[in-house]
């Protein structure tokens, strides 16, 4: 992967006015930061990688989905789901930080569809950042990803035009196309661009030849279409002043009519509605699914961000503001109450996130000696969702294909989380070869969770078994955390760096999945509820230490850190509630990351990553064990071979993930697999190919295989057997005139 420098705060506007340079000059190429000052990744104290335009494309064009190609070229990132959700994708065994043009895409109900909200058409780069920032809020103990959207130039009116498809020829429908245009230009002093990407999916065969199942859980992208519309606009005011705006309209939803069978009354899938009895040969792919909701994720967001140089004393003024609505519709599913008197139920939830923010930073360089950005951040986020309840007969008597609406309840109580927090990061460079930077955030929160009558009770109130219930009560619960962190870089000779680094982040637990909880009478009265008063959450605080190494001479580059992290809290999940409950146990992951590339000639080079990571909760004794599967993150390699001569171009890239098993005796099986990408350019365009899983391997993804163990109470395992997706042909062809 090229290394390019990374922003430490990379804000939209900013990534108008970054110039792509010579590849070949590795720790030259420079972005523009927030603070105006240029960063190269030799001066960062921590491992950094950017995914940069070139590679985007050649993964997207050949077919390769975002998810799954981050989780090859980030040694860091875990392996993608092959679904919607990256659930299980963490960043160095934690929580990472999404983000579009520095705008946060996470929120408090983590619903991990973050990269299920951008085509990457229109992407111009994604930088990966290790460990916590003081310039970033929470959710980022693992560490930070940002992806950069295209920007136009000044000039007249340039348009890119891209057609692409993919199959596994497996059937008539497996075939996935998509289509894309873009329009940018402008003048000195306005530009802009506007991009437009659709995308029309249909089924997905394993290696086996055999129809995926459809991810009844965390949904998936077959039958699916999508449409990612965005626009930027960069203005340049007098005084050396900058304006940039940015909005986009995402839609990706289900398409089509054709689920998963599940047999008469459920046998399939739901052994609780047939005296414990299940036949798993009656699940299928079959046309005639017809349901009042599917799967979606419909999002539309707008941000601005302003620049004017030379204020209160020769500081640089930057501010952002954003807005953000987003609704995430999950698949139907079965499922039964957990408390007597037991109910069985076939539902869909619907999700919705609102959220704002505003951050205001002041930066100044002092002789290139000392430099320093502060400022403040502000945000505010709604959460509200609610669960459809279908007529169970006919889901039973269609073994869950047919799905009519009968009523609506509450899923999750309401939640609101405002924060406002304060931040410095510094930088001196002690000697031409020294350099410390440090920093600090000062973090308030606060959640406001509103009254909530246990799911439970809405399933009897719903279906008649109750007449009332009483409701659980909410309240407020306040947080507030101070993060500092402190590196040293030192520069062993050109090319050649040093690092050591101490970074603290902060969780905030789901708290829609914890609060609203509740024993009941049998009449509805409640006995006791988990709420703010008697229970409220903690945040989780993830200290992390890593040193590392870069070398960026002769030919080689490489970029290897240990890493130690470690919380005081550890998360467990209730298969039978789905809910999430907060323990006193520390968690530590520590290991190794990195990349090593050696360009044999200007034709050919030769590379590997690695991360190599180890997962363990304390026990109630407090010793170590293993952390579960559900949480833990495999550890991986990758290996890849570049071939470029003239117009032709080609990558072969491999994978290899580890077994990985815990304390109690669950495992993931790991699995390897190899793609073949290239592309060449015709006297008018370039034509892209690739053959993802070249070698056709059968394979159980990691999320089927921890969705067994989340489900296992509720579904059995083969309702939620997902294959990997076997071998797959992707063709497309760009035009840019």
């Amino acid at each position: 992967m090229k290394k390019y420098a990374l922003a430490a705060l990379p804000l939209a506007m900013l990534a108008a006015y970054a110039q792509a340079e010579d590849p070949s000059t590795l720790d030259r190429v420079i972005v523009t930061a927030p603070s105006a000052q240029p960063t190269r990744i030799s001066e960062l104290p921590g491992t950094a990688w950017v995914v940069g335009a070139e590679e985007i494309q050649q993964q997207a064009k050949a077919g390769v989905p975002l998810k799954e190609a981050l989780g090859k070229l980030v040694p860091g990132l875990d392996i993608g789901s092959e679904g919607r959700s990256n659930n299980d994708q963490n960043l160095r065994g934690r929580s990472m930080l999404v983000m579009i043009d520095g705008v946060s895409l996470n929120a408090s109900r983590s619903l991990s569809r973050q990269f299920d909200s951008i085509d990457p058409f229109n992407i111009e780069r994604i930088e990966v950042l290790s460990g916590a920032s003081a310039l970033y809020g929470g959710g980022a103990s693992g560490g930070i990803i940002n992806i950069i959207t295209k920007h136009g130039e000044s000039g007249p009116a340039r348009f890119t035009t891209e057609i692409g498809a993919r199959s596994g020829f497996m059937g008539k429908d497996d075939l996935d196309w998509r289509i894309a245009q873009s329009v940018s230009g402008g003048n000195d002093i306005v530009a802009g661009r506007l991009g437009l990407a659709y995308q029309q999916n249909g089924a997905a065969y394993g290696g086996d030849s055999k129809p995926i199942f459809t991810d009844i859980t965390q949904t998936d992208l077959q039958y699916n279409r999508s449409l990612d519309l965005m626009g930027n606009l960069d203005i340049k005011l007098p005084g050396r002043q900058k304006l940039s705006l940015m909005a986009q309209y995402y839609d990706s939803g289900y398409d089509g009519d054709r689920g998963l069978y599940m047999g008469k009354n459920l046998i399939g899938a739901l052994p609780s509605l047939n005296k414990n009895k299940s036949d798993p040969s009656q699940l299928q792919m079959r046309d005639g699914f017809d349901s009042d909701r599917t799967p979606q994720t419909k999002r539309w967001m707008a941000q601005f961000s302003y620049f004017s140089p030379d204020v209160l004393g020769g500081q640089d003024f930057y501010l952002q503001g954003s807005v953000r609505q987003e609704k995430v519709d999950f698949f139907p599913f079965p499922g039964n109450t957990s408390t007597k008197p037991t109910v069985v139920y076939f539902g869909a939830s619907q999700q919705n996130t609102s959220q704002q923010s505003l951050k205001a930073v002041l930066t100044k360089d002092w002789n290139k000696t000392f430099s320093l950005s502060y400022g403040l951040e502000a945000s505010r986020e709604n959460f509200d969702a609610n669960q459809m309840l279908f007529d169970l007969n006919t889901a039973l008597q269609s073994g869950g294909m047919q799905l009519r609406q009968i009523a609506q309840i509450g899923r999750y109580p309401n939640v609101e989380t405002t924060g406002l927090s304060a931040f410095a990061q510094g930088k001196w460079n002690l000697t031409d070869k020294l350099s410390l930077n440090a920093g600090l955030r000062q973090q308030q929160m606060k959640t406001s969770v509103d009254d909530f009558v246990a799911f439970n009770q809405q399933v009897y109130l719903a279906t008649g078994v109750l007449k009332s219930a009483a409701a659980v009560p909410g309240g407020n619960k306040s947080y507030d955390v101070t993060l500092p962190n402190i590196g040293v870089v030192y520069k062993l000779m050109p090319g050649s760096q040093l690092w050591a680094n101490y970074s603290e982040g902060f969780d905030l637990p789901d708290g829609a999945k914890y609060y609203g909880q509740g024993n009941y009478t049998a009449g509805g009265q409640l006995i006791q509820g988990v709420s703010v008063a008697n229970s409220a959450l903690d945040g989780i605080k993830t200290r992390q230490i890593e040193l590392g190494w870069r070398f960026n001479r002769n030919n080689w580059e490489i970029q290897a850190a240990p890493f130690y992290a470690w919380s005081d809290k550890a998360l467990s999940y209730d298969k039978t509630t789905l809910l999430i409950q907060e323990l006193s146990q520390k968690v530590r992951t520590y290991g190794l990351e990195g990349q090593v590339a050696y360009n044999f000639s200007e034709h050919w080079r030769l590379g590997g990553n690695l991360l190599a990571i180890k997962s363990e909760q304390q026990n109630a004794n407090g010793g170590w064990g293993k952390q579960a599967v559900t949480s833990a993150s495999p550890s991986k390699t990758g290996l890849f071979v570049d071939w470029n001569q003239g117009n032709a171009t080609l990558r072969l890239q491999g994978q290899k993930i580890f077994d990985l098993d815990d304390a109690s005796g669950n495992k993931l099986n790991g699995y390897a697999t190899a793609d073949l990408l290239g592309s060449y350019k015709l006297p008018v365009g370039t034509l892209s190919f690739g053959v993802q899983n070249l070698f056709n391997k059968t394979y159980q993804t990691l999320w089927s295989q921890r969705a067994a163990i989340y489900y296992g109470s509720i579904v059995t395992p083969q309702t939620v057997y997902y294959q990997g997706r076997g071998r797959t042909y992707g063709l497309s062809y760009s035009v840019s005139y």
